[in-house]
């Protein structure tokens, strides 16, 4: 599945305390602490920063590190 940068940042920025951006980008431990952890406060505070840092990556970056093409 293709990530979308512009829906991981909106989903880190709005629901990020719960880590649902991490479960979209397919890291399901980090999102299961998250959740854990959403109880604090802390991890919507990392969510939104995450957000932003998503937003206003390049599209190459971004890619590159989260859409990984598989060659044959």
């Amino acid at each position: 599945m293709v990530k979308n940068k512009v829906v991981v940042g909106l989903l880190a920025i709005l629901l990020g305390g719960l880590g649902i951006h991490k479960f979209y980008l397919g890291k399901l431990g980090q999102g299961i602490l998250y959740l854990l952890f959403s109880w604090t406060g802390i991890p919507s505070i990392i969510g939104f920063i995450e957000g932003i840092v998503y937003l206003v990556k390049s599209d190459e970056e971004f890619n590159r590190k989260y859409n990984v093409v598989l060659e044959d």
